[in-house]
């Protein structure tokens, strides 16, 4: 029975690797979205359309700006394994706009990485099998061995901080309000992508 169930699980991954796109042709995409007034998923609503739009923005900015300490950079390239890092994500995701080019960015150092990006209403077998407390909370990595096609590692939907941060909030609050989502966005600003470089650092050095 485990032996099937783990044949299945390797087989919704390869579909999903064969069906997956760069993080440049993702990047385009929501690009595309944000002018013609789209977005990615099943759903098409004005709020999501909206939040493509902001995040075509949010990304652009963290592609341009967000900087690696020499340190990071030097524990980046001293990885020598072979792996895919396997993103779900969509184009409204608030967290995926400020996660995904710390991903993409940290990959780029290294060329044993290989990143790939899914769309989370498209692949919804690979979802499913990598769910954050029962919910489909994106954006989720999934780290992948290249030379035995094991799973190995994931992370997200955030960095451990601000995961604590939403967990501590949720335990007094019961629910995320709008209120808090914005000191969220402002959190992720301050913080400028270290909490996220640092986790990635943790996954390689798993």
């Amino acid at each position: 029975m485990q032996a099937t169930h783990t044949i299945v699980k390797n087989e919704v991954i390869q579909k999903s690797l064969d069906n997956a796109m760069s993080y440049q042709e993702f990047r385009d995409l929501v690009k595309e979205l944000s002018k013609t007034g789209g977005a990615t998923g099943h759903e098409q609503t004005a709020a999501l359309v909206g939040y493509t739009k902001v995040n075509e923005s949010r990304m652009k900015r963290w592609d341009k700006t967000l900087k690696v300490s020499e340190a990071d950079t030097e524990a980046i390239k001293s990885f020598n394994g072979d792996i895919t890092w396997l993103v779900i994500a969509e184009s409204w995701c608030g967290d995926a706009a400020h996660v995904m080019p710390v991903i993409n960015k940290v990959a780029e150092l290294n060329e044993n990485i290989n990143f790939k990006v899914v769309l989370r209403d498209d692949n919804d077998e690979l979802m499913n099998m990598y769910l954050t407390n029962g919910g489909k909370s994106i954006p989720k990595l999934i780290m992948i061995d290249n030379a035995s096609g094991e799973v190995v590692n994931t992370f997200g939907p955030r960095p451990l901080t601000a995961t604590k941060l939403v967990a501590d909030y949720k335990a007094e609050h019961g629910v995320l309000t709008a209120e808090f989502k914005e000191s969220l966005q402002t959190w992720y600003n301050l913080n400028k992508g270290q909490s996220t470089i640092s986790d990635l650092i943790g996954l390689l050095k798993a």
